[in-house]
């Protein structure tokens, strides 16, 4: 943050050099994460109002008085001070958190900033995604960014999440499934938030960028992970985890190198925009985001994991970035024309969803029966045609085999994938 320059002191140095004077502080310090972040805040506070941590607690020793509340609150008001407002609401944080993990309490309406928010929020284009995953230097950065942008998994979890919340043989899977007990997420599974999990996916090209990492780490670093090991480490000796303050480092450095500005929390907005274009019911939604299923509901919404897989794969088209997005769109379209057909050769009701996707993707319609019959003398045709109905007459299906980089043509011209061969070549049919 630019504003430390000013200071004699910084993230790095402020517990050596300050915080290591008061054992109060030191005690709150291993009780949270952010060490220094929360420590530096918590000594500008202190030089601010010209008080120590000591006189800071001794402050509340009436527990009626409510002399630390107008303190907070004057420094939160003054603007001589020339504080941004977003280092007002770190200070408040900080504060708070060290009167809360002393056993003493602040009262909840102090030290707190209405924001008029100037800007409207950012939602990233694919194209813009596209440039900040190719800035990227090494195999784990393209694999946070895909990753982040298919899960919405939040910045303090990344620095967490382990091998371990994967679904076995999560490689042979789709869409793999990733499962984060409550202590990870939002709230870390206190009071309300107790038993609130995530439940999210990755999308295919976040599965293979993630395959790709770990092959890298494993084979060119000589990493051997265990179930229980992070999984975004740094990529140099001795392969510690990434903490929060690291994630901030890259987050700067992709924005630089692309030219697009973001943050890690800009995923979880275009995660939630993907699902609601789906249209998927909101309580399975906030079970992806990770979020406490709100309402009587809440006992009664507990999707089994592969209803919940079949719901996010509808958003897949919309989340994947680094694949041509019209490919990706007629072949979902194909695999649902497919569907329906199967459907109604064998006299099944469509469902509300199939008569949705009908209109969404723009389907009609038409079933014929198609024979693969030998020749019929020309008088004997008329007689032919009536004993089955009506029904059209065809020669049979014609395949063709095709390189890869002519698929969207032949989809496009009605064309369905049927083989993939190891040369790379396809085999269509219509």
């Amino acid at each position: 943050m630019a504003a430390q320059r000013k200071y004699e002191l910084s993230k790095k140095d402020v517990i050596e050099k300050w915080a290591k004077n008061y054992p109060k502080v030191m005690t709150w310090l291993g009780k949270i994460q952010r060490k220094n972040h929360n420590a530096w805040f918590l000594w500008l506070y202190c030089k601010s109002v010209g008080k120590n941590p000591n006189e800071l607690l001794a402050l509340k020793e009436d527990s009626q008085s409510k002399q630390a509340e107008y303190l907070l609150d004057q420094l939160i008001s003054e603007e001589k001070l020339g504080l941004t407002n977003a280092i007002k609401v770190n200070v408040a944080i900080a504060v708070k958190s060290f009167y809360k993990h002393n056993y003493i309490d602040l009262a909840k309406a102090s030290g707190q900033i209405t924001f008029i928010k100037q800007k409207p929020y950012r939602r990233h284009t694919k194209e813009e995604l596209l440039k900040i995953y190719r800035s990227a230097q090494n195999p784990r950065d393209r694999t946070l960014i895909t990753f982040t942008w298919s899960t919405a998994i939040a910045k303090e979890t990344l620095s967490k999440i382990q091998w371990i919340h994967l679904e076995p043989d999560w490689e042979k899977q789709e869409l793999p499934h990733i499962s984060l007990p409550d202590v990870l997420i939002k709230g870390h599974g206190i009071g309300k938030y107790a038993g609130v999990r995530q439940e999210t996916f990755l999308t295919p090209e976040a599965k293979r960028d993630l395959i790709d990492y770990k092959d890298w780490l494993e084979r060119i670093k000589g990493v051997k992970f265990s179930p229980e090991d992070n999984i975004f480490v740094q990529v140099e000796k001795p392969f510690k985890p990434i903490t929060i303050d690291i994630l901030s480092n890259i987050n700067t450095r992709l924005a630089e190198y692309s030219g697009i500005p973001f943050s890690w929390h800009d995923a979880r907005r275009y995660v939630e925009t993907a699902v609601e274009e789906t249209r998927i019911h909101p309580n399975w939604a906030r079970k992806i985001r990770g979020r406490k299923i709100r309402g009587e509901e809440s006992p009664y919404s507990r999707p089994a994991i592969e209803q919940l897989r079949a719901a996010y794969k509808e958003a897949v088209p919309l989340l994947e970035f680094t694949q041509p997005t019209q490919l990706i769109q007629i072949q979902r379209r194909q695999e649902i024309v497919e569907q329906l057909t199967s459907k109604m050769m064998n006299g099944e009701a469509l469902t509300a969803e199939d008569k949705e996707n009908i209109g969404r993707y723009g389907i009609k319609l038409t079933l014929k029966r198609t024979f693969k019959t030998p020749f019929i003398h020309p008088k004997r045709r008329r007689r032919h045609r009536t004993a089955h109905n009506g029904g059209s007459v065809d020669c049979g299906e014609h395949f063709e085999q095709i390189k890869e980089t002519d698929i969207l043509s032949y989809l496009q011209q009605g064309w369905t994938i049927i083989h993939r061969l190891q040369s790379g070549e396809v085999i269509v049919k219509r």
